[in-house]
């Protein structure tokens, strides 16, 4: 039940007290200093804990997280509070921590994200984010010439999941511009294609537009994780046999577990002997645009029609970062996107509306993600960050050898990766057997290691790094290390990750 109040009274105080209140900012920044949370030397990252993990029930009791209708904290609770969520969150900027694909933030990335969150501006119109508008037509201007798209469009998107959804969006548009306004009743089923290995966001956006999951069909992978493009033709002709209409395919350039990049030539060949839309989830691979050496993994890419890359993964932009880019010339992604929105897309403004965004976006709002990109690369210039990719890449070539020289302890999942990624099980001492003896329960056993060393690791707070497994290839849980532009790591530090999860290795019980 509401608490009667003063309302002029309240109002007043909270008016009166606000230049007291933005005092909160510094001592936050304060806070997040003392906290350690950008651990970016290395002598410390020994002395500072990732995270001091704790159990949902026991955080739930240090930290009060009810809020109420007549809530009122002092701003020494409200720091006091801010310090314990600093303290029990992970700090993925320290150098150890190497869970998810994404790692230690760049700092001029985290300048620009501080800047647009203070400036709380919107990129759906020139008007209320003019110079942000102008940075993220560079942005998409610069990329896609990069890509080899020489009338590239594109927009900023609320992570890759929903960049992968533009592409298929603007395939169904293409072949289908009904669909906009009619909807898909009594159309023969669209059917998509892609790899067992690739994002589960295919098979979520199958099911958001309307597609349905059964219409996004499988394809088989090598033992590298690539796509087969033998099956994935003769899926294709399947699924005409079936009655369904084939408009899209997905190449991915960087697997998450595996780290595969599909053949994307191949997989052009394809689609154009049957007309399909041929889009590439780069999430994760697309930093290999900025590489020196590595730039062969995603050869072909100029002849896909779209393809998503996530700057956030590999390269240090601060969550979120994502961007979808189209070579489809005539304003494709405005006329599958525009609604007559009158009282934001006005066509009689003072200014070029050429500028205003919105219309190609399926949001409304949305937070300007390019300029913390545009920063960094205002800082270092994109070759700078290629080198970063290498060097990135040229650790993970190196830790496979390190794991080679350990012997019977590791055993790698693939001799060599193609990316950023390595999989590997770890083999406690007592699980040391000759070849004849790793039975089918042995390696039961086996996929159980990985989950142990992560609790030990959790409770550490030494090290993070992921475990997962694969269904496609009937493999169990085994640990998946990847490296990033940042930290950037000495190959030293990669003996310590190796000999820390020895160490914990030994604790757990088989």
């Amino acid at each position: 039940m509401a608490v009667p109040v003063d309302q002029t009274a309240a109002v007043n105080q909270i008016r009166d007290g606000l230049m007291d209140d933005w005092n909160v900012l510094q001592n936050v920044f304060k806070l997040l200093q003392k906290e350690d949370t950008f651990s970016v030397d290395p002598q410390k990252w020994g002395k500072q804990k990732i995270v001091p993990f704790l159990q949902p029930d026991k955080l739930k009791e240090l930290i009060n997280l009810k809020v109420r209708e007549t809530e009122k904290c002092t701003l020494a609770e409200i720091e006091e509070l801010c310090q314990q969520v600093i303290h029990y969150s992970v700090k993925t900027s320290h150098g150890r921590f190497h869970n998810q694909l994404f790692g230690q933030l760049d700092p001029f990335g985290l300048a620009g994200a501080l800047i647009t969150e203070a400036m709380n501006g919107s990129t759906y119109t020139y008007e209320v984010a003019p110079v942000f508008s102008l940075i993220e037509t560079e942005i998409i201007s610069t990329m896609s010439q990069l890509a080899g798209y020489k009338d590239g469009d594109g927009i900023f998107a609320p992570g890759g999941s929903t960049s992968n959804m533009y592409g298929m969006v603007l395939a169904r548009y293409k072949i289908a511009p009904e669909v906009k306004t009619a909807g898909m009743f009594g159309m023969r089923p669209l059917v998509l294609f892609t790899s067992d290995e690739s994002h589960y966001s295919f098979m979520k956006a199958a099911n958001w537009l309307g597609l349905g999951s059964d219409n996004c069909v499988s394809v088989r992978t090598n033992d590298r994780g690539q796509m087969l493009l033998d099956d994935l033709e003769e899926k294709i002709e399947e699924a005409k046999a079936r009655g369904g209409r084939p408009f899209f395919v997905n190449c991915t350039a960087g697997t998450t577990v595996l780290g595969a990049f599909d053949d994307i030539n191949g997989a052009a060949d394809v689609a154009e002997r049957h007309g399909l839309w041929l889009h590439v989830d780069a999430c994760l691979g697309g930093a290999s645009l900025l590489s020196l050496r590595n730039r062969s993994l995603i050869t072909g890419l100029e002849r896909a029609n779209s393809f998503a890359w996530n700057p956030h993964k590999t390269v240090g932009a601060p969550l979120q970062c994502s961007m979808f880019l189209t070579r489809e010339s005539g304003r494709l992604l405005e006329r599958c996107n525009s609604t007559e929105a009158h009282y934001l897309f006005q066509q009689d403004k003072f200014y070029d509306v050429s500028y205003d965004t919105g219309n190609k976006s399926v949001q409304c709002g949305r937070k300007i993600d390019a300029f913390k990109f545009w920063l960094m690369l205002k800082a270092r210039g994109y070759g700078k960050y290629g080198l970063l990719v290498d060097h990135a890449i040229d650790m993970a070539r190196l830790l496979e050898d390190k794991l080679r020289q350990r012997g019977d302890r590791f055993r790698l999942v693939l001799q060599k990766h193609e990316y950023s990624n390595v999989c590997f099980w770890y083999i406690p001492k007592r699980m040391r057997v000759a070849p004849k003896e790793e039975t089918p329960e042995w390696w039961d056993r086996l996929y159980t290691v990985a989950p142990k060393i992560k609790e030990q690791m959790a409770h550490s707070g030494t090290l993070m790094v992921g475990y997962s497994p694969l269904k496609a290839k009937n493999l169990g849980n085994f640990l998946r290390m990847v490296f990033t532009c940042f930290p950037v790591l000495k190959s030293e530090e990669l003996d310590f990750i190796l000999d820390e999860i020895e160490r914990l290795g030994e604790k757990i019980v088989v």
